[in-house]
């Protein structure tokens, strides 16, 4: 009687032509589907020339699609050099390619990335178009230089603070009109308080009387050279932003170029106030240009967080099927974390997106306005606490965001005393129901004279 062989089976093939690489600060390894050549695992250094030579390797031996991890900022040159050589590149989340458990090396990593994306259980992450990408870029760098504006502003509210200079408490903003002045002013060598208090803009709210008394310090070499630096780094951080608007204003230019203008004007703005650290251009006009919908109806959202969105998301939102595929990636809707039949926990997932941390912002802002958005959150907030809330208006926020991108959706705010009525008629109707379910029936109070 033969002997039986035993069969086994692997996990079905869906990309037979799949390579995994990962990803290190100094090497990269790369494997390719076993059946190919004898050699199936190969080391790249991280130059650039090698990174060329990784990419030949791969198309000579007829890969297609490459998996690789998002480890740091590492992956960037091998994702774009390979892109930019016709290779279908997919980074995947860390945490969706996790190893099982045993004997840990960067082969084994590249193997068991090649595995899996070959039986097709790797998600791309997403990542913007190459224009988009650069607009990001050139937003996030603006965004690091006013956190460094911000820091050397402390630096000088320290050093007024050591001089016995009460400004910052006289002026709401001491890099303001009247504040810029008076610092300046002190630094060429005014010392006369009176003279200082003079540089008061009309607009201040503090009399020149109350300016003059925060003025008179006690003024100590050291501490003006380190206000004269703090002073000189804030204005050298402000050119370096003007520059990034620049080329911010360029990279909207290029959007722009092959589209063309809606028939519509451009709508009135909500309101006339200029944001602090706004872009140097109109950037209204050209998102209007951009998108063909004025994003800036939705309240919460203005020019700056506009742009922001569109530079991390882009312009085509059909890449999220619906509106809560895309507040889940943004990590804004209820978890669904469920084991037998039992709910364990509802909470959002965290989230380090840029985004996110935007519109929670935009939503803690908008609890505070006479909209429907704002009577939304203050509900909410007095019924399951701020934190929850901040999370359910932003994702409202986000939700408004996808549709006027993805359907031209025209917002239009119905108030805060229309929600109101509207959810007073929602909860009296579910009253009505539950007295009726018990046999009993509501009867409105008749009003005493």
């Amino acid at each position: 009687m033969a002997q039986s062989k035993k069969i086994t089976k692997g996990m079905p093939i869906v990309n037979d032509s799949a390579a995994g690489i990962d990803i290190g600060s100094r090497f990269h390894v790369a494997a390719i589907p076993p059946h190919n050549e004898k050699e199936t695992v190969k080391t790249f250094q991280a130059f650039t020339s090698d990174l060329h030579q990784l990419a030949d390797w791969l198309l000579e031996s007829g890969v297609t699609t490459v998996a690789m991890e998002s480890t740091g900022v590492y992956w960037v040159p091998v994702y774009e050099i390979l892109e930019e050589r016709g290779l279908e590149v997919i980074l995947a989340n860390a945490r969706d390619a996790r190893n099982v458990p045993g004997r840990k090396t960067d082969v084994n990593d590249a193997q068991w990335l090649q595995k899996l994306h070959a039986c097709g259980l790797l998600r791309a992450s997403f990542r913007p178009d190459r224009d988009i990408a650069a607009l990001r870029a050139y937003l996030r760098q603006r965004e690091r230089l006013l956190d460094y504006c911000a820091a050397h502003i402390q630096h000088m509210q320290k050093a007024l603070t050591f001089m016995n200079l009460q400004l910052h408490h006289v002026v709401s903003d001491i890099t303001g009109v009247t504040g810029m002045k008076i610092i300046r002013a002190i630094i060429d060598g005014e010392r006369d308080a009176g003279k200082l208090a003079s540089f008061r803009d009309p607009r201040c709210k503090a009399s020149e009387a109350t300016i003059e008394s925060s003025l008179s310090g006690n003024y100590q070499p050291e501490h003006l050279f380190v206000l004269e630096q703090a002073v000189s780094l804030y204005d050298f951080y402000q050119l370096r932003e003007h520059d990034c608007d620049d080329q911010i204003s360029a990279a909207l230019t290029q959007l722009n170029h092959q589209k063309t203008p809606p028939d519509e004007p451009l709508p009135k703005p909500r309101h006339k106030t200029k944001q602090s650290n706004a872009l140097s251009f109109d950037v209204r006009s050209d998102l209007y240009h951009l998108v063909g919908t004025d994003l800036i109806q939705i309240h919460g959202i203005g020019p700056y967080l506009a742009l922001r969105l569109i530079s991390e998301v882009g312009t085509d939102l059909s890449r999220w099927p619906t509106a809560k595929h895309f507040t889940s990636w943004l990590a804004l809707s209820p978890g669904s974390k469920i084991s037998g039949g039992k709910v364990l926990s509802s909470h959002s997932k965290k989230s380090n997106n840029r985004i996110t941390a935007h519109l929670r912002l935009a939503a803690t802002t908008i609890g505070r306005s006479n909209t429907a958005l704002g009577a939304f959150y203050r509900r909410l907030s007095a019924r399951i606490g701020k934190a929850k809330a901040v999370t359910a208006t932003a994702r409202k926020i986000a939700i408004l965001f996808y549709n006027a991108m993805r359907y031209g959706m025209n917002y239009n705010d119905p108030g805060a005393s229309y929600y109101e009525e509207h959810y007073r008629s929602r909860v009296i109707k579910g009253l009505h129901r539950r007295a009726a379910e018990f046999g009993f029936t509501l009867q409105a109070a008749e009003c005493v004279s």
